[in-house]
């Protein structure tokens, strides 16, 4: 009997960096393209796929903004696993246009352009620059245009999938450029299929005490440092109740139900602190 796909939804449309990072983790599945990273992120929380898998941070650009504050605000998720991808930014354009010395605009996602800041202000210093939903998205449209002569920043399968030529390779200003993606899904549990590495991470999503007391952040710090829980990453993100109301987004390297663990989550929260878990996962590369 054959089993029934599970459906994925991603950061479209196809070629996308979303969608490469997606087929690592789900290349037998059915892979549906969204617009939007909200629209990705809806969709599994309404039951109509499986598992979403959206950005979440680029090594030069940093949180994709979006993604954290969705999880945080609207979305009840779980993140099942993460992809670590390596990121590769070329200059696209239609063969129609491959030899124009100029571009009357570059369109490419926003991160993507500023991956790419250098290279396109000594390059192309006067030509506007656009931003689009997705780097596939930006060069399914310059393919879409021949008339137009615009160009696109996108990685080499977008360029095979919507037939453009590359007029200039890795182009991003850093050589060391990688994109974390989440694998999101409404139940909490673990991807464990073969290929991840071994060491898990749990994401929280702090909220301090609402007295706004010295020390808050020293304090929830404290809390897992005397236990020798090993953070990997915090950061603070807008509350959007006031100037100067932050949660914090932090990853531990470590099982959220391990004793220590549940330990933290009880001092946090003697402290005055919300705790709100994304769940425990691991990483696969791709």
């Amino acid at each position: 009997m054959t089993r029934e796909k599970k459906r994925i939804s991603f950061l479209g449309p196809e070629a996308s960096f979303t969608h490469l990072a997606t087929s690592k983790v789900f290349p037998t599945e059915q892979l549906m393209p969204y617009t939007t990273i909200p629209e990705c992120i809806e969709a599994v929380a309404d039951g109509t796929v499986d598992y979403a898998v959206v950005p979440l941070e680029n090594a030069l650009e940093g949180s994709v903004p979006l993604t954290v504050d969705y999880l945080f605000h609207e979305a009840e998720l779980y993140v099942t696993a993460e992809v670590l991808s390596p990121i590769e930014q070329h200059l696209l354009v239609h063969p129609e246009n491959r030899g124009a010395e100029s571009f009357e605009a570059i369109y490419s996602h926003p991160h993507a352009l500023a991956q790419c800041h250098k290279f396109l202000y000594y390059t192309y210093k006067h030509t506007p620059l656009e931003q689009y939903s997705s780097t596939a998205a930006a060069a399914k449209m310059v393919a879409e245009l021949p008339e137009r002569n615009i160009a696109a920043i996108a990685n080499d399968y977008a360029a095979e999938k919507y037939g453009l030529d590359i007029v200039q390779r890795d182009i991003h200003d850093f050589h060391f450029n990688h994109t974390r993606f989440f694998v999101l899904s409404r139940s909490n549990h673990k991807l464990t299929d073969p290929g991840h590495e071994a060491q898990i991470k749990t994401t929280l999503m702090i909220t301090p005490p609402k007295d706004d007391r010295s020390g808050v952040l020293h304090q929830v710090l404290s809390v897992f440092a005397w236990r020798q829980l090993n953070l990997s990453k915090i950061e603070s993100r807008p509350l959007k109740t006031g100037l100067g109301n932050y949660f914090f987004i932090a990853d531990v390297l470590e099982d959220e139900n391990a004793a220590m663990m549940r330990g933290a989550f009880e001092e946090l929260t003697a402290l005055g602190c919300g705790v709100k878990t994304l769940g425990s996962y691991y990483t696969y590369n791709s």
